[in-house]
């Protein structure tokens, strides 16, 4: 049973479609790589899906239960601000309406060294982000993602912009993940992820389909984790 299904999409920048009619079935556990040509419209899709861009016409159904959990790209998130690692993390419970003077709960402050420690980066926490290398900081991001509990995670290219041993710990990881949470990721390292994933799908403006003929005798076997 699909636990995210999107029906006919349309989405446009006004007069500007960047999608249209695209369907997708997203089952519990699946980690799919959504995958097509720049400006093909993955970003639509998945902003859309999180509800930050509202679709022409067309429906996503998110099954009741199941939470959506952002990691955007780095080049999104300014590294010279003066923040440290815990604070970062800690956003990611901030309510919707934030008042004068809001103090983080002893609670969430738990939760934020318990993901910390369990993605590697406990020893990192009073670390200003401007001193973390491109694989922490990503790290980072997909530890604030987490401290709202989702069901699904949805990733925008996590591992632009890191070096190739950062970008195996970060497939690594997401992998482990995946045991008990289903994972959208835009990339454009097939070839690197194909281990990890279970199913590519390509995105072109029409076009949403599994694919490719390329990665047949790999999409459907068994990941493992190297």
């Amino acid at each position: 049973m699909p636990i995210l299904k999107v029906n006919h999409l349309q989405v446009n920048y006004g007069q500007t479609m960047a999608l249209t009619d695209v369907n997708l079935e997203v089952e519990a556990c699946d980690f799919i790589g959504i995958i097509g040509p720049n400006g093909g419209g993955k970003t639509s899709l998945i902003k859309a899906i999180l509800g930050i861009i509202k679709p022409v016409r067309g429906t996503i159904e998110l099954d009741p239960g199941e939470t959506l959990g952002y990691v955007p790209q780095l080049t999104t998130f300014d590294r010279n601000f003066p923040i440290t690692v815990l604070e970062v993390i800690l956003l990611g419970h901030l309510p919707k309406r934030i008042t004068l003077g809001h103090r983080f709960t002893r609670h969430e402050k738990e939760h934020a060294a318990f993901v910390m420690e369990r993605l590697g980066i406990g020893d990192l926490k009073k670390r200003q982000i401007g001193e973390l290398s491109g694989g922490q900081m990503q790290r980072v991001l997909v530890a604030r993602a987490l401290m709202t509990h989702p069901t699904i995670l949805v990733l925008d290219e996590p591992t632009a912009g890191v070096d190739e041993a950062s970008k195996k710990e970060i497939y690594q990881l997401l992998a482990e993940l995946n045991k008990n949470m289903t994972i959208l990721m835009i990339t454009h390292d097939q070839l690197d992820t194909a281990p990890f994933i279970s199913r590519f799908i390509y995105v072109n403006k029409t076009i949403c389909r599994s694919e490719l003929p390329i990665w047949e005798g790999l999409i459907g076997k068994e990941r493992k984790v190297q």
